[in-house]
C-alpha cells in the first residue's frame, strides 16, 4: 500500500514544461496556417470574383434588353400615334427637335438591344453550366467594355433621351390648344387663355427637375458604388499586410535565435 502511494507524479510537470513551448509553436504555426490559406484559397477567390463578374454581366445584359425594347417601343408608338395639327403652323425647330430625339432615342436603345441580344446567349450558356473551370468559356471579361456601353445606353442616355421626348410631345399636343384657322387664310388667332401653352410649359418645368435629380442619382450611384469596392479592396490589402508583418516578424525571431 505504501508503495502504491509514493508513485511520482512526473507526467503532470512535463506537461507544464512542454506547453509554453506547444503554445508558441501551435501560434507561430496558426500564423503560418492562416497565410498559406489565405494564399492558396487565392485561387478560388479569384473564381469567386470571375463568377461574380459573370453574374454582374448577364444581369446587366438583361435589364439593358429589357428597359431598351421597352422604350424604344414607346417611342416608336409616340412618333406614329402622334397627331399634328394640319391647320396649325408649329415652329420649324420643335418639330425638328421631336424628330431628332425620336430617332436618336431609338437607335440608341436599338442598339444597346443588339448588344445585349449578341452577347447575352453566350453568358447564359456558360452561366447555366455548374462547373467551377468553365468560366474562362465565357466572353463577359473580353466584351466587358461592350456590356457597360450597352448598359450606359440603355439605364443614362436613352432614360434621358425618353425626358427630352415626353417634353417635346406635350408641346406638340398641347400647342395647338386654343388656336384656330378663321376660313381658309394663313392667319392664325389664339384667344387670350393660352391654355396649351402653359400646359407645355407645365410639363417643362416638371420635368427638368426630374431630370436634374435622376443626373444627380446616377452620379451619386456610382460613386457609392466605386466607394464600397475600393473599401472592400482596401480591407483585404490590410489584411495581407498585417499577415506578412507577423510573418516577417517570427522569421526574424528564428534567425537571431
Amino acid at each position: 500500500m505504501s508503495s502504491e502511494l509514493n508513485v511520482p507524479v512526473d507526467p503532470p510537470s512535463s506537461t507544464c514544461c512542454a506547453e509554453p513551448t506547444s503554445k508558441g509553436m501551435d501560434y507561430r504555426d496558426w500564423v503560418r496556417r492562416s497565410y498559406l490559406e489565405l494564399v492558396t484559397s487565392n485561387h478560388h477567390s479569384v473564381q469567386a470574383l470571375s463568377w461574380r463578374k459573370l453574374y454582374l454581366s448577364r444581369a446587366k445584359l438583361k435589364a439593358s434588353s429589357r428597359t431598351s425594347a421597352l422604350l424604344s417601343g414607346f417611342a416608336m408608338v409616340a412618333m406614329v400615334e402622334v397627331q399634328l395639327e394640319m391647320q396649325y403652323q408649329y415652329p420649324q425647330m420643335l418639330l425638328i427637335a421631336f424628330s431628332a430625339c425620336t430617332t436618336i432615342l431609338v437607335a440608341v436603345h436599338l442598339f444597346a438591344l443588339l448588344i445585349s441580344t449578341c452577347i447575352l446567349p453566350n453568358v447564359e450558356a456558360v452561366s447555366n453550366i455548374h462547373n467551377l473551370n468553365s468560366i474562362s468559356e465565357s466572353p463577359h471579361e473580353r466584351m466587358h467594355p461592350y456590356i457597360e456601353l450597352a448598359w450606359g445606353f440603355s439605364t443614362v442616355l436613352g432614360i434621358l433621351l425618353f425626358l427630352a421626348e415626353v417634353v417635346l410631345l406635350c408641346w406638340i399636343k398641347f400647342l395647338p390648344v386654343d388656336s384656330m384657322m378663321r376660313n381658309d387664310s394663313t392667319v392664325i388667332q389664339k384667344t387670350s387663355q393660352h391654355t396649351g401653352w402653359h400646359a407645355a410649359l407645365i410639363s417643362t418645368i416638371i420635368m427638368v427637375p426630374v431630370g436634374i435629380i435622376f443626373v444627380v442619382f446616377t452620379i451619386h450611384f456610382y460613386r457609392s458604388l466605386v466607394r464600397h469596392k475600393t473599401e472592400r479592396h482596401n480591407r483585404e490589402i490590410e489584411e495581407l499586410h498585417k499577415l506578412k508583418v507577423q510573418l516577417d516578424g517570427h522569421d526574424r525571431g528564428l534567425h537571431v535565435v
